[in-house]
């Protein structure tokens, strides 16, 4: 017995592959440029802090790109990143420059929320510049806190000071801390919430 694909299920396999395609290719990038820390803490009393980003792959050439945003995912001129904009070669470092540009006008009781951004983008060899392809840039977002000096408590205090308000099947976790808080984890009991 002889079986026909219809066009809907060539066309379904095809963009199953092409997915995987992509999110393999996604993985790779990501993985060339790597960024020295998973979140940034500017401490109030600091002029500046150091970001340092990596390119693994032995191969590539990369432009970097930088900016910083908000906590309402804004771009934000109160922290100045510099260089904005650069060429990375293949196995190489270099360092990004976060300077405060706030004059003081964050509050002081509590942190801040910013977010660091850092685009990656792959350039193409000229062999390629009458193809097509498709090249993907890769952004990597980190948080970043802007720590004011001389907050209630310590950061190790913080998460003690958490409280959590049950309504029906809804919780709600109260942070009364100056500090931001990342809860990766919870339980009650054995149980994961």
């Amino acid at each position: 017995m002889q079986t026909t694909r219809t066009p809907y299920s060539i066309s379904f396999m095809a963009t199953v592959l092409l997915l995987l395609l992509f999110a393999c290719h996604s993985t790779v990038a990501n993985a060339a440029v790597a960024l020295g820390a998973t979140r940034v803490i500017y401490p109030a009393n600091q002029k500046q802090v150091l970001l340092p980003v990596t390119n693994n792959d032995p191969a590539s050439v990369y432009l970097i790109q930088s900016w910083i945003e908000n906590a309402g995912d804004q771009k934000d001129t109160q922290f100045v990143i510099t260089p904005p904009l650069f060429s990375m070669q293949g196995k190489k470092e270099n360092t990004l420059r976060i300077i405060n540009a706030t004059n003081h006008q964050l509050p002081g009781d509590r942190e801040s929320l910013f977010w660091v951004n850092v685009k990656a983008i792959p350039a193409m060899e000229k062999d390629q510049k009458n193809e097509n392809t498709l090249q993907l840039a890769i952004i990597s977002r980190i948080k970043m806190f802007y720590r004011p000096t001389n907050l209630a408590m310590a950061p190790e205090e913080a998460p003690a000071m958490l409280r959590f308000r049950r309504s029906g099947s809804k919780l709600t976790l109260i942070n009364p801390t100056p500090y931001f808080i990342t809860v990766t984890n919870m339980k009650a009991g054995n149980s994961n919430l």
